[in-house]
């Protein structure tokens, strides 16, 4: 891929998982943790480089995935609010990227397929946003960001790029995904869920479930 069409990834994994009462990206979903399984879909998407933004646990989560090849970047605030952790990675993106898609952690049912297929709209079309929705209403990562947008989502005041989202969405180019791949794992039982939908399916495969 030529430098200027490079896609760095964006892996946010700085959390402190509060509501799931221990930290929900060491547990184990389809055979791999939650951390594990986000790193290897950026990359198996061919996001060059993968960024793993950290804080919470830094040494824990960065030792999880000590032999996958991404680059760990530490979030000194990222008690502050996950705009940090955006803008941590943001920063962290070499000059010859083009454009990032940011990911998080906690959502399993997002596919490596989901996030090529962002790329290549994006190549396609030169948009500068490619945004998730979801069941036809809800936008959420995995979204990509042009370098046009970068300072943008850098400044941003909270969440994870929503607010740059209502603001460009008419340079937008909008990917539907099933209401379902958006679920994240945020309490215990979302994550009892999640780990019996998975062992039903057998596969850790980067496109199931």
């Amino acid at each position: 891929m030529s430098d200027e069409r490079r896609v760095a990834g964006i892996v946010l994994a700085a959390g402190s998982s509060t509501r799931m009462g221990r930290n929900k990206l060491l547990l184990d979903v389809g055979g791999e943790t939650l951390v594990r399984r986000a790193v290897r879909l950026a990359a198996e998407a061919g996001l060059d480089p993968v960024i793993l933004v950290t804080g919470h646990a830094r040494e824990t989560v960065e030792r999880e995935v000590r032999d996958l090849d991404c680059a760990p970047t530490f979030n000194p605030d990222h008690e502050t609010g996950i705009q940090t952790s955006v803008a941590c990675g943001v920063a962290a993106v070499p000059a010859a990227c083009g454009a990032a898609v940011v990911m998080l952690s906690d959502m399993p049912f997002v596919t490596a397929g989901m996030v090529r297929t962002l790329v290549e709209r994006h190549a396609e079309t030169d948009a500068p946003l490619v945004v998730s929705r979801y069941g036809g209403e809800v936008n959420a990562p995995p979204m990509l960001y042009g370098r046009s947008l970068f300072g943008e989502i850098s400044r941003m005041r909270a969440g994870c790029g929503r607010e740059v989202v209502r603001r460009h969405h008419e340079r937008a180019v909008q990917v539907e995904w099933p209401a379902d791949r958006l679920r994240d794992l945020d309490r215990p039982d979302d994550y009892e869920s999640a780990r019996r939908e998975f062992a039903g399916v057998g596969s850790r495969s980067g496109d199931r479930p």
